[in-house]
């Protein structure tokens, strides 16, 4: 995801803390085409107005219109608190999924398999495209069945 990548090569550290975000430091210059790819990407995919309320969008819209580069260190984190709720929105289902459930799906498989004496078993976790395949499983099981609890499904 482009908002995430932007975010996590140099991007503020953020650390989560029961839903509260507290920033130490930093490194992210966020600009003028930064903030405006956000906001198309935001607005081609509907999360734009279903996910900020009126006043946050309007920071985002005058920032775009009057900073070409954002210097001030209390408009960035208000920006980066605006950017991660735009981001955790675009992100889709499979990709939650395959964060949340999927590497500890993938986890418990590769010791089960280890644990039956299959030696290469312990480099099925790294592989994005089986964690994937265990995140779709997932999301096809009846609720009876599953094991894991997911945040924000019913």
């Amino acid at each position: 995801m482009e908002i995430k990548k932007s975010f996590e090569h140099g991007a503020p550290f953020l650390r989560r803390h029961d839903s509260t975000i507290s920033f130490t430091r930093f490194r992210v210059v966020l600009t003028r085409g930064k903030l405006a790819k956000i906001r198309a990407r935001a607005l081609r995919k509907g999360v734009w107005f279903r996910v900020l309320k009126r006043a946050e969008r309007a920071q985002i819209e005058l920032t775009i219109r009057t900073v070409k580069r954002v210097r001030s260190l209390l408009l960035t984190k208000v920006l980066a608190c605006l950017v991660m709720k735009l981001s955790n929105a675009l992100e889709s289902k499979v990709e939650r999924l395959t964060r949340e459930v999927g590497k500890h799906l993938a986890r418990t498989i590769c010791l089960i398999a280890q644990s039956w004496g299959h030696v290469s078993a312990f480099m099925w976790e790294a592989e994005h495209s089986f964690v994937q395949y265990l995140s779709v499983m997932y999301m096809n099981t009846p609720e009876m069945y599953k094991m894991y609890k997911v945040q924000g499904e019913t």
